[in-house]
């Protein structure tokens, strides 16, 4: 028998708002299930070329939790664009300051690095403490295992 693969509307496609709290949760093993919920991996019209257009909020993003010495080790490195204007933070004054960076380039580094990686990376939003200002678009709470 012959069936037809069929790929879905783009008006079918229905984002969904969901909630994560970081507090003693691991960042990586965060930032690929966000990754996934924003790319629409659990969906059932997954298409890897459509954007599906879900939300991801993270709460308490300043309280995540860092294996071996992570803290001490891990260097962001950033260049103005003028010589010798290499910039280098480690992951504990980043933390200090911004954590919400933190969250923003772990999952920015896994998903798509082209337009649609981009898109969805908006769609993320992350705030280093428990409150958020998106309770009127009823997001639904989600209890990731660490």
């Amino acid at each position: 028998m012959n069936q037809k693969t069929t790929l879905p509307k783009v008006n079918d496609l229905n984002p969904k708002w969901f909630v994560i709290d970081a507090a003693e949760k691991t960042l990586g093993r965060i930032a690929t299930q966000v990754a996934d919920l924003l790319r629409g991996k659990k969906d059932v019209n997954y298409t890897e070329f459509y954007d599906h257009g879900n939300y991801v909020i993270i709460l308490n993003a300043s309280k995540v939790r860092f294996t071996g010495k992570k803290l001490e080790d891990k260097t962001y490195y950033k260049h103005t664009g003028y010589m010798g204007h290499l910039r280098e933070q480690t992951l504990k004054a980043k933390m200090s300051t911004k954590p919400e960076e933190v969250f923003i380039l772990a999952v920015k580094r896994m998903l798509p690095k082209n337009k649609l990686g981009k898109k969805q990376l908006e769609r993320l939003k992350v705030f280093p403490l428990s409150e958020h200002d998106h309770q009127a678009n009823k997001p639904t709470i989600i209890d990731l295992k660490d």
